[in-house]
């Protein structure tokens, strides 16, 4: 055999055991072993070690480039000229990528999974989110005292509505987003759950 065909059966292993990775990860969370990423894989355990010394090295491959996809949402909401449709926009989207996959639930609040890939996406996150929290309390669309930093608090609270009713009514939790949304809004203005999440709170 080749050293180019060498070469192609690993880069192939790599992408196996990527794929199997992001599935189990969006599905089961992080805390699935890398033997059972190679199993997943079709691909021996050896294998998967070669390619990947540990599970965070795979973490730090697949997460940084999905919390790059919240980043991303964030800068186009930043071009939405109303600050509160692209503060909403941006905190349903982003939440819709979480309860899609579980693994990027739960590496963007467990500091200690991933590498320094996924340190710096977070890193890359923050100062962008940050922009549209303050440009919708400049523009009195939230209250006072609402900061960047209620936005993981949220997801936080979302998440454990996400995880209750995954099975039985996954969008319940667009219920409870709506809710959310009602008690930063400036004043507290009825049918701003019609603007992004498709739910109305009734008065």
């Amino acid at each position: 055999m080749t050293t180019k065909t060498l070469r192609r059966d690993a880069e192939l292993n790599r992408q196996r055991l990527l794929a199997a990775a992001r599935e189990l990860f969006a599905t089961r969370g992080l805390d699935v072993t890398l033997d059972e990423v190679a199993e997943h894989a079709g691909v021996g355990v050896g294998t998967a070690y070669r390619r990947f010394a540990n599970k965070d090295e795979l973490i730090d491959a697949l997460l940084e480039d999905r919390i790059d996809d919240m980043v991303a949402m964030a800068e186009r909401e930043l071009d939405n000229p109303d600050p509160w449709d692209g503060l909403v926009g941006y905190i349903e989207g982003a939440l819709e990528l979480q309860v899609r996959d579980r693994g990027l639930k739960e590496v963007l609040f467990a500091p200690g999974r991933g590498k320094r890939r996924v340190a710096g996406a977070k890193n890359r996150l923050g100062p962008v989110v940050t922009k549209l929290a303050v440009r919708a309390r400049e523009a009195g669309v939230v209250r006072e005292d609402f900061e960047a930093s209620d936005i993981p608090m949220i997801y936080l609270m979302l998440g454990t509505v996400v995880d209750f009713s995954r099975e039985a009514n996954p969008a319940l939790y667009r219920r409870y987003l709506a809710i959310l949304l009602e008690g930063i809004r400036a004043g507290g203005q009825s049918g701003m759950g019609e603007v992004r999440t498709g739910i109305t709170i009734r008065r």
